[in-house]
């Protein structure tokens, strides 16, 4: 197998590193690879500390230097442009910023290499640049957002600027704040900072590591902008960008945000059960089966003028919806 079709990783181990099996320990700091896909790469002699091939339950332990070598996929889809209503923000000769709609996943992968915000991108412009290096096809992307988050999202246009804003997301000098509709009355703002990584249990799954023991460092600020009783409208700013960063959080302090099937907020988490409120609940589901989460702001310098643009956009019609919905069923209770 040619140099160019395998993904190289090089990893050390932290000063508090505890043993763990070599395989577990690549599982927490690569995305989207399983235990058989790291087994085989052992076997093969592509996984190596300090230098020497190792088999898969060796322990790793702090200071020790992990490379891999794992075989990438031939990728026989060809990417091609797809006419998609766009909702543009703004758009100029370098940057693009566009509010993205839910149930739309933005990039091509298994399962879904038509119909992405990519294909509807590649048929609005032309000879836009991808990721240098990424195994995907990923052109203009700086950053993701889920499949049913809504909002805000910025690509680039030319290489100099997806490499400027790429920088910029890297150093934390983009601004991103988001709005969600959490479960409980959150007396108070707050800052969440905990280590995500993929769960040990639900590898489909995030979770939070305080100790710092796995995955990477993750620092969520949130306050609170309405309350309605057993929920309540917050809004989260970013300091890293970590995969389900918001939802992993906000579960974590006992607040999974509203509609979430993953993280448990498609659940009565709070409030009184019974056959109205039950009911209630089960209409909000139906309007809004996704988590309630939606990037709202998103600022930015600009990669040629230097200065700094920022944009704002409106809640979604099923946020907005729940949300009225939840004032009337408060205002019924209280007559």
């Amino acid at each position: 197998m040619s140099e160019e079709l395998f993904e190289h990783h090089k990893l050390i181990a932290d000063p508090g590193q505890q043993p763990l099996r070599v395989d577990k320990f690549l599982m927490n700091l690569i995305a989207h690879i399983s235990r058989n896909k790291l087994q085989i790469a052992a076997k093969s002699g592509y996984i190596r500390v300090d230098g020497k091939p190792v088999k898969s339950n060796f322990k790793v332990k702090a200071g020790h230097v992990v490379t891999v070598e794992l075989p990438q996929p031939v990728y026989e889809f060809e990417l091609l442009p797809e006419e998609m209503n766009l909702n543009i923000v703004y758009e100029d000769d370098d940057v693009l910023v566009i509010n993205k709609p839910t149930d739309l996943v933005v990039h091509p992968g298994h399962g879904n290499y038509s119909g992405t915000l990519v294909n509807g991108v590649l048929h609005h412009l032309q000879n836009i640049p991808s990721v240098p290096g990424s195994p995907t096809p990923r052109p203009g992307l700086v950053h993701r957002l889920d499949k049913d988050t809504t909002g805000l999202m910025i690509l680039g246009k030319t290489e100099y600027s997806l490499t400027n804003l790429s920088e910029q997301f890297f150093e934390r000098l983009v601004e991103r704040r988001y709005h969600a509709l959490v479960w409980g009355d959150i007396s108070e703002d707050g800052t969440i900072e905990g280590h995500v990584g993929r769960s040990r249990q639900n590898r489909t799954v995030q979770a939070v590591f305080p100790d710092g023991e796995e995955g990477k460092h993750a620092v969520t600020h949130y306050r609170v902008v309405e309350r309605f009783g057993p929920v309540t409208l917050v809004e989260c700013k970013l300091e890293t960008g970590r995969t389900h960063q918001i939802r992993v959080h906000m579960q974590y302090i006992g607040h999974p945000l509203f509609g979430d099937p993953r993280y448990g907020g498609n659940v009565a988490v709070k409030g009184s059960p019974g056959g109205k409120y039950n009911s209630f609940l089960r209409n909000c589901f139906d309007i809004l089966p996704r988590q309630a989460l939606h990037a709202k702001t998103l600022g930015f310098t600009h990669p040629e003028s230097g200065e700094f643009l920022s944009f704002d956009s409106d809640l979604p019609q099923d946020m907005e919806e729940i949300i009225e919905k939840w004032k009337t069923y408060l205002n019924g209770i209280s007559r």
